[in-house]
């Protein structure tokens, strides 16, 4: 990290203690990151008008950057040259913000961060068209790096999570799937974005022994980040943390709170899984009632504690990197709070 990093980094600590750990996180390197941002505007320019435009409708939007964020916590926890990052974390940002185009495209979704779904702005073909562009740029910038393992570490990720996502799309509305499946499903989706973002870290400062540990923890933390955000969908608080209620049931995705309660379910409420799942025959009041059967087998709580070992599993990772800074103690609290926000 350079003189001005850590000199910023100091300076505001006093002002963390009634932070969450993202936003502890988002505070202590917010320097870098504003770093980032402006790579990531500039590296999304194309002279094909259009391009900058779809990406900058989603990217502008916002979101939490969690993922670039982890890029550049990985990478000052082993080096103090955090700029040979910067590349790097723009590259993660752009793989996940690909996936989101691609995503929406397939599950038909009417909303993302908070506003109105890209595709249904410039339509679906040139949603994927674009997405497949911010691929092709994380590629060059990883390429820019000219680290060989870096390059490994992301292209593998990439092609996991495009087999996640077919996995997903082969499960979708499918009430076989069972826990087991499922794990997979976001393991790929989402916990190999954030392990590849974490490991990066120590690759790049040449610190191959503590890549493991870094994988492991973003693995972990991943995991535990989805099953919580697929709680928030059945839990009535969710509007408040930025994702909208009953979203996945809508789009008959299994998700565990799901699978549980249909497991324990009677043949009458497996039923009504099937008709609003496989059938995908949804009525008014059926959301409800789907929250009255979570609610009644507790499968939200059952989930959350399954997150929570994963969290647990995140931490323990952590106990591996011997050094005491602010950035590492913020992100042994980072998991218990993105399970926190679901309970």
């Amino acid at each position: 990290m350079t003189s001005n990093s850590a000199a910023s980094i100091n300076g505001k600590e006093n002002s963390l203690q009634a932070q969450t750990p993202a936003a502890e996180l988002s505070t202590l390197l917010a320097g870098d990151m504003d770093n980032v941002n402006a790579l990531i505007i500039s590296e999304m320019q194309s002279d094909v008008a259009l391009i900058p435009k779809l990406a900058g409708y989603l990217i502008a939007a916002g979101g939490k950057r969690v993922r670039p964020l982890l890029t550049l916590a990985s990478a000052s926890l082993f080096s103090k040259n955090i700029e040979s990052s910067y590349g790097l974390a723009a590259a993660v940002e752009f793989i996940h913000t690909a996936t989101l185009l691609h995503d929406d495209v397939v599950d038909g979704s009417e909303e993302r961060r908070g506003q109105k779904a890209a595709n249904l702005i410039f339509g679906n073909d040139t949603s994927v068209l674009v997405g497949d562009f911010l691929f092709s740029r994380a590629f060059q910038l990883m390429v820019k790096s000219g680290s060989i393992d870096v390059l490994r570490i992301l292209s593998n990720a990439s092609a996991v999570i495009a087999e996640g996502e077919v996995l997903q799309l082969q499960t979708q509305g499918d009430l076989s799937t069972n826990a087991q499946t499922y794990y997979k499903v976001i393991a790929a989706k989402t916990a190999e974005l954030f392990a590849a973002a974490c490991e990066i870290g120590p690759v790049i400062a040449d610190k191959q022994e503590h890549a493991a540990a870094m994988r492991s923890y973003g693995y972990n933390l991943g995991m535990a980040f989805q099953i919580a955000d697929d709680v928030l969908d059945y839990q009535g608080n969710s509007k408040d943390l930025g994702k909208n209620t009953g979203d996945d049931f809508h789009d008959h995705k299994v998700t565990l709170p799901v699978i549980l309660a249909f497991e324990e379910g009677t043949e009458d409420e497996k039923e009504f899984w099937r008709r609003c799942f496989e059938k995908e025959d949804i009525h008014k009041g059926d959301l409800e009632h789907a929250y009255d059967l979570i609610q009644k087998y507790d499968t939200c709580s059952k989930a959350l504690q399954i997150a929570r070992n994963f969290s647990s599993e995140a931490k323990e990772a952590l106990s591996a990197i011997e050094t005491d800074t602010s950035i590492l103690k913020t992100l042994e609290n980072l998991p218990d709070y993105l399970v926190s926000r679901s309970s």
